[in-house]
């Protein structure tokens, strides 16, 4: 048995300060993934430091951007009038993960703080050139997701918000698993002018990454048929029991031309 510390900390400072005190500090924000994590005995914090009390939620729209507190949960932001109007495939994303309770309880913050490699957030994050928020500074999308349940956020640093650029046309499409609802393959496609950019989930060893080969073949030619002669390298792609790096090779090419009817 072990001791935890519970701290339910009123503002982003109260939090800071808390977490640089603590050991084996973590930061608490949706709890989806932390605490089957703890129940299992697989991580065990000295203190836990729930952020819910910060006034980190909430969606306001910056012009060019739209901004998303980092504990928005996905039920909010696929309840959004404001992000269904202006990224529609942002709300998509949100109201197909999971199940309801997850949706009430998850937040757009953990899900990028965590980079599970088959969550979605990612790659809408990717895909739309996103900004993190942090108590320290802002990351670009580009910069901020090193590796499967790697960031580049440093010990004790808290995402206050995501910014994700309005695109002039988006879309995001998953291969669920059945049980979890966790993308067996997703992909998010966004255009910005005559640039397509096509960001893949739950395929990569590494996590979410770019598909720049497709991206290439759709900004010259915006089309299901621009791709068909592409094929997916899998070196770089999982293979596990619930499929096979071709199998998600297959899926890629498909999710990504349903993505491209869709838009």
């Amino acid at each position: 048995m072990y001791t935890t510390n519970y701290i339910k900390a009123s503002n982003t400072d109260e939090a800071m300060k808390s977490i640089s005190g603590a050991a084996e500090g973590m930061l608490l924000a949706g709890g989806q993934t932390l605490l089957p994590t703890m129940k299992q005995r697989l991580a065990s914090p000295d203190t836990l430091i729930d952020l819910s009390d910060c006034g980190l939620s909430g969606i306001s729209d910056e012009g060019s951007s739209l901004k998303i507190g980092a504990m928005t949960t996905h039920a909010s932001v696929a309840s959004s009038d404001l992000v269904s109007k202006s990224i529609s495939a942002v709300a998509v994303l949100a109201g197909g993960i999971g199940d309801r309770q997850v949706r009430n309880c998850g937040t757009i913050g953990g899900s990028v703080a965590n980079n599970d490699p088959a969550a979605c957030y990612p790659a809408a994050v990717c895909a739309l050139g996103g900004t993190i928020h942090s108590s320290k500074r802002d990351i670009a999308a580009a910069d901020y997701f090193t590796g499967m349940f790697e960031t580049a956020l440093d010990d004790g640093e808290i995402i206050l918000a995501v910014s994700l650029p309005k695109p002039d046309k988006a879309a995001y499409i998953k291969f669920p698993n059945p049980a979890s609802r966790y993308a067996m393959v997703g992909v998010f496609l966004a255009c910005f002018g005559n640039e397509v950019r096509v960001a893949v989930t739950g395929a990569g060893k590494d996590g979410v990454f770019r598909a720049t080969e497709l991206e290439k073949a759709l900004s010259a030619n915006f089309s299901s048929e621009a791709i068909d002669g592409i094929s997916i390298e899998t070196d770089a792609l999982m293979s596990d029991i619930h499929a096979s790096a071709d199998y998600r090779a297959s899926l890629i090419l498909e999710m990504t031309k349903r993505a491209i009817n869709s838009c």
